[in-house]
């Protein structure tokens, strides 16, 4: 723990601080985009389960919000397949089943307003295809709400690394999810960072990069 906490110090008074922060203020301008910009980025985090995050963003940059929200499944699959998914076919029919939610900024906003952020992910756990806690998390931090991680291998690796936990699990369950999600708020904060900034950093120790 205190080699973790020393390194993100360390970087917190590097150039990797100004990265962290310009994604940070990224994700907050998402409070003033419409909702077409909240769609593609939902379809963004469906296109990152069981994927690298770098292709599923290729894949977003070309198809953009338009593509996301106009495309027929068989050209959204194909634009899939040829940026190296290996599921282009359900990652084509999740997003055309998600498109009835594509007014996503309206309904996560107002249920987040009536019964807090948490309840926003269990509605999208709930109700959109192809996304598990590990997406639902990612897309709400990528929109700005910073109570949020993405908690995939790279950071269970540093996790179980660094003492945080004693194992990677072999399976993410919702409660095996939940468990590791308490362990990493708790050392956010005690680093006094939100869980979304922490995220930012241990990713970058990872790998290297500062990506949403």
């Amino acid at each position: 723990m205190s080699g973790l906490a020393e390194t993100i110090s360390e970087l917190r008074n590097s150039s990797v601080k100004h990265k962290v922060e310009s994604r940070l203020k990224e994700f907050e301008s998402f409070a003033k985009k419409e909702t077409d910009e909240w769609f593609s980025e939902l379809c963004f985090c469906i296109l990152t389960a069981n994927s690298k995050a770098v292709t599923a963003l290729n894949i977003q940059q070309e198809l953009t919000s338009k593509g996301f929200c106009g495309y027929c499944q068989k050209d959204l699959s194909e634009t899939i397949k040829r940026n190296k998914h290996r599921f282009h076919n359900n990652k084509a029919k999740f997003i055309v089943d998600a498109r009835c939610h594509v007014d996503i900024k309206d309904k996560i906003r107002r249920i987040i307003t009536e019964m807090g952020e948490f309840e926003a992910r269990e509605w999208l756990v709930k109700n959109i295809k192809g996304l598990g806690y590990k997406e639902a998390s990612h897309f709400l931090r990528n929109v700005g709400y910073k109570n949020f991680a993405i908690l995939d291998r790279h950071i269970i690796s540093l996790m179980r690394e660094n003492g945080v936990i004693k194992e990677s699990p072999k399976n993410l369950s919702k409660k095996k999810y939940l468990e590791l999600e308490k362990k990493f708020n708790k050392l956010a904060a005690q680093l006094n960072m939100s869980p979304a900034e922490l995220d930012l950093y241990m990713w970058y120790m990872k790998t290297g990069e500062v990506l949403k």
